[in-house]
């Protein structure tokens, strides 16, 4: 495949996406600790370096041996939406001038120049640049980490800004950072001091839902967009490939094996590792040659186009029974022990036998019949005790779906395993009874501090909607990069912004909408993240004034819900016109629709109550309000891309509850 800057900057935001909040500093103001950027994820240490970088029209950029292309990519791309029209690249060498920290380019001959160097940290140019500029070299080059410094020049504007790669996936990290910092609006770049890397090794999702897959532009989206995020892993498991799961043996033919290509081709320029996932569960013979060498041709048809991580699926299927008479006669009788003999023999096979025999292959992942949960069991014992110390082993929580992850559990699970789990999380996935007619766009919230102590990863289960995934994956990313420093309010509006392309009026209007989309099931009765969160808060908060409070006070509750009842009609419009994601609004196309209705019938109820506090009864404005509401209710997802179907929830037991009470909250 031929590689184009589109593949390797993400195809769905401007390069101004997450750098909206460094416009509250002003170009050549000092940027202090309260005013700094915000990254995501979190760097694991970010300082302030004085006034900001204006970004001229000509940029020289140096370049030592080993940069990244990819990450130049991303840095001239950031560069000429900063207003840059000339970007003179040249080769860094020990007689490249470099500005000292507040000083002018020592030989540059002017002082509001602004010089960008990149490259491995490891270069001794690079690291003489980074020194200079007031980074510091780490001790220790921590894979997937970089160090960036950006430092104004004396008295003018221009500087010099270094990103410094202790690999080539930290410098292309390094240049989704700097991505970040700058301000195209302002043409300014925020001048600061970081050293980062991530804490866990696999970070990123598993396409691992059942109904419709995500097709091919979509993967090829969400591969640009892992990038941008600095998530290192997809892992491809999609329940309705036949050829992954009930057709496993078959090959795959030409035109979707050049498809998988390209998806591989494509994760590797965003430094995403594209990890293929085979579930011979439901047909396998353990004890069968055939079948060995089998699953051996069908990973090896995917190592030569291009594939380095395997991934072997044995959830969801049965141990009371053997497929073949000759596992009865290997194994014995089926059951837990038995079950996890024979998965024991088949994975060391692989991992012995074709992994350790391919260059460059990782470690063997799976998944393995029992997930969830951190009790022992004869199935668990046998794998502890038998399986291959490479393997990794993943594991769902506490739960299929879990309402909170702590560092106990997970070191129980760790425990149980005999290694540092891989954890697939079960957040936003909506392919069960509980998630009908919902997307799930809450935060990323609710797992502890410190997992990265017991976990090798994080990968995330997304939806049927891949686009509208990302607010969750957004977060996961974040977190498994830095989940000591994370925060999960602030990246869920960071997510906003990036889908926004840093527009603020447009990253209100998702905000409002992922408010309505806001609760997260469980498989039980249990909702481990409300409905409507804030939403719930200004109407409980509007009801009490309007039940107690003077005159006077009810008038201004009714202004202020008046405008949250505004922000709700218009988001659809807004969000509509603002996002430039056409898969992201392919995709909530019937909720937008809803909350169209739904808007607008909360504009009738404020009506209804306006007419009462004047005197009158409304009568005719809850009316219009309860027929919008039942318009907004019959509306239904998309047939054939959600699983289950369904009609539309929004703000469902919030926003309906208010509307339908409203008429009667007068005393």
């Amino acid at each position: 495949m031929a590689l184009t800057l589109t593949t390797l900057i993400p195809l769905t935001s401007s390069p101004s996406a997450l750098s909206a909040a460094s416009s509250a500093v002003p170009v050549g103001a000092a940027t202090p600790a309260e005013a700094l950027p915000v990254v995501t994820p979190t760097p694991q240490r970010m300082t302030g370096a004085g006034r900001s970088l204006r970004v001229p029209d000509r940029v020289r950029l140096a370049v030592a041996p080993g940069a990244d292309g990819a990450g130049l990519a991303v840095v001239r791309a950031a560069l000429s939406a900063a207003g840059a029209r000339h970007i003179d690249e040249t080769p860094l060498t020990d007689a490249t001038p470099v500005a000292d920290r507040g000083a002018p380019a020592t030989g540059s001959g002017r002082s509001d120049g602004l010089t960008v160097v990149v490259g491995p940290v490891a270069d001794r140019p690079v690291a003489r640049a980074l020194r200079a500029a007031g980074g510091s070299v780490p001790g220790t080059l921590v894979a997937e980490g970089y160090s960036l410094a950006s430092t104004a020049n004396g008295g003018r504007a221009g500087g010099t800004v270094v990103l410094a790669g202790n690999d080539a996936d930290g410098g292309y990290y390094a240049a989704q950072t700097f991505r970040q910092l700058v301000a195209p609006e302002r043409r300014a770049i925020a001048a600061v001091s970081i050293t980062d890397h991530p804490l866990m090794a696999l970070r990123g999702s598993i396409e691992g839902f059942y109904g419709a897959p995500w097709s091919h532009a979509d993967r090829l989206d969400q591969l640009a967009f892992y990038g941008a995020v600095k998530a290192n892993t997809y892992i491809y498991a999609p329940k309705d490939d036949p050829y992954l799961r009930e057709s496993w043996r078959e090959p795959y033919p030409a035109e979707k094996l050049a498809e998988l290509r390209e998806l591989i081709e494509t994760a590797t320029a965003h430094h995403v590792d594209f990890t293929y996932a085979i579930s011979p569960g439901l047909s396998v013979c353990y004890s069968d040659p055939a079948d060995v060498k089998a699953l051996e041709e069908k990973l090896g048809s995917l190592y030569e186009a291009g594939a380095r991580s395997f991934y072997v699926a044995l959830d969801d299927i049965s141990y009371t029974s053997w497929n073949c008479a000759a596992d009865q006669a290997g194994y014995g009788a089926p059951g837990r022990a038995a079950a996890g003999r024979a998965q024991a023999g088949l994975l060391n096979t692989l991992q012995r036998g074709f992994i350790a025999t391919h260059p460059g292959a990782n470690p063997l992942q799976m998944v393995p019949t029992e997930y969830s949960d951190m009790a022992d069991s004869p199935y668990k014992t046998v794998l502890r005790e038998e399986l291959d110390p490479r393997v990794v082993v993943q594991w769902t929580g506490n739960d299929v779906v879990p309402p909170s992850i702590s560092v106990a559990d997970a070191r129980a699970a760790s425990a149980v395993w005999g290694r540092k789990v891989f954890l697939w999380d079960n957040y936003p996935v909506n392919d069960y009874g509980q998630t009908t007619g919902r997307l799930l766009m809450a935060p990323y919230d609710r797992r502890e501090p410190g997992l990265h102590e017991e976990l090798s990863g994080i990968v995330l289960n997304p939806m049927n909607q891949a686009a509208a995934s990302k607010v969750a994956l957004f977060g996961g990313a974040s977190f498994a990069w830095n989940d000591q420093d994370y925060d999960a309010d602030r990246t869920w509006r960071a997510a906003a912004d990036f889908l926004a392309g840093g527009d603020r009026t447009t990253a209100e209007a998702l905000l409002a909408f992922f408010d309505t989309q806001h609760l997260a099931p469980t498989f039980g009765p249990e909702n481990w993240q409300p409905q409507a969160p804030a939403l719930r808060a200004a109407l409980d908060g509007f009801r009490t004034v309007w039940t107690t409070g003077s005159a006077a006070e009810r008038q201004a509750a009714l202004r202020t819900l008046a405008a949250r009842a505004t922000l709700l009609a218009e988001a659809p419009e807004r969000i509509r016109s603002g996002v430039a994601d056409e898969g992201f609004l392919r995709e909530t196309a019937p909720w937008l629709t809803a909350l169209d209705l739904w808007g607008d019938a909360f504009e009738a109820t404020v009506e209804g109550l306006r007419a009462q506090l004047a005197g009158g009864s409304g009568a005719s404005a809850f009316a219009q309000a309860a027929e919008l509401a039942g318009q907004a209710s019959a509306v239904r997802t998309i047939p054939g891309t959600t699983r289950p179907q369904g009609t539309i929830k929004v703000a469902d037991g919030v926003l309906d509850t208010f509307i339908r009470q409203a008429p009667e909250l007068r005393d």
